[in-house]
């Protein structure tokens, strides 16, 4: 059977040729009700724009793709801006070191890299700006649909980054979220002796921080106390504002009820926990004489702010490279088996829990 082209999409979808073209060269021009119509024919015939198909017919692109949102923290990245460190690197966030991990292994193997960055236009826009321009492409989970992530990978090798295995033929990389977080726990509880212990999470649909949510708890019912069936606190975009949020919301509470408040918060990741941080000096609170504070990732932010931040540290920039060793892997040996990949993280222990 042939591949579906651009003329069945226009048929299938009841518009010209020109119009198919526009919304995959820029989905801006097009209205929405009409991009969603070719873009759902699209799905249906499985179709991958044409340079996209002769493209990896060849593997002469040379290039390697990456989806991600498009998520700004401009507050983390003001503070490193304006901290004393004299290291460039501090400025780097999540997606800034996977990046760098994907460009330095693309580099090895001769790839480019081209980065699809945007909620712009959706979902659907960023597949269209990636899929027919790359060999492959990694894409992190949560951001492009499982029915669109379906049909691209007939056509180019995906890798799914973080989050569950949604595609079971897809390869698949995740690090240890569940285990560190628990370690981290412990350490609180056991090294530190701390029994109040409050987790701020990010919206329900992070598989990674439910992930790490669920190591909290195993810690927790290991050690005998009690177990939350949910957050404290639940973030929106998991940014530096939204922990400082998370921080005051809590010392309100205990002041307005009189409920002792925690001993230790613990943030589903950095950028929460450095704004916990500066909010928790704002009111006077000592860090960690009142209130341990720690975080997860291991941005190198976490480690220029004061106190520093105790943290879990994931091998952030090796996830890109590992993302760019199985896209090339696979588009040597298309037929190999899927690979599911769970990589290591270790509980980096500084000033902010009371470690020095």
């Amino acid at each position: 059977m042939s591949a579906p082209t651009v003329y069945d999409v226009a048929e299938r979808s009841g518009v010209s040729i020109a119009t198919v073209s526009r919304v995959y060269r820029n989905p801006d021009s097009v209205r929405a009700q009409t991009r969603e119509k070719v873009m759902e024919a699209a799905r249906e015939l499985g179709y991958v724009p044409s340079g996209s198909a002769r493209g990896l017919a060849s593997r002469t692109t040379g290039v390697l793709g990456l989806c991600f949102p498009d998520f700004v923290d401009q507050d983390a990245e003001a503070a490193a801006a304006a901290s004393d460190a004299d290291d460039d690197q501090a400025v780097m966030l999540y997606s800034d070191q996977v990046i760098r991990g994907m460009e330095r292994a693309a580099r090895r193997h001769g790839y480019a890299l081209l980065i699809a960055a945007s909620l712009d236009g959706g979902p659907e826009s960023l597949v269209a700006k990636v899929a027919g321009r790359v060999d492959g492409f990694a894409v992190l989970a949560q951001t492009v649909p499982t029915e669109d992530l379906e049909v691209i990978s007939r056509r180019l090798p995906v890798v799914m980054l973080s989050g569950p295995r949604e595609i079971d033929h897809l390869d698949h990389i995740v690090v240890a979220n569940a285990e560190g977080e628990r370690e981290l726990t412990r350490h609180l509880i056991e090294d530190h002796g701390l029994r109040r212990l409050a987790f701020i999470g990010g919206e329900e649909n992070s598989p990674d921080a439910q992930a790490r949510f669920r190591g909290f708890q195993e810690a927790c019912r290991d050690a005998g106390l009690p177990v939350p069936s949910r957050p404290e606190v639940r973030a929106g975009m998991m940014t530096q504002a939204e922990g400082a949020l998370a921080a005051d919301a809590l010392l309100d509470r205990s002041e307005g009820t009189g409920v002792e408040r925690p001993e230790a918060m613990l943030f589903a990741n950095d950028q929460m926990a450095v704004g916990a941080l500066q909010a928790l000096e704002r009111r006077g609170v000592r860090v960690p004489e009142d209130i341990a504070v720690t975080g997860f990732d291991g941005i190198p932010l976490s480690r220029i702010v004061r106190p520093p931040l105790t943290t879990v540290r994931q091998p952030i920039r090796h996830l890109g490279e590992q993302a760019v060793e199985l896209l090339v892997q696979r588009l040597a040996d298309p037929g190999r088996a899927p690979v599911s990949l769970e990589l290591p993280v270790s509980v980096t222990r500084r000033a902010s829990c009371g470690c020095g």
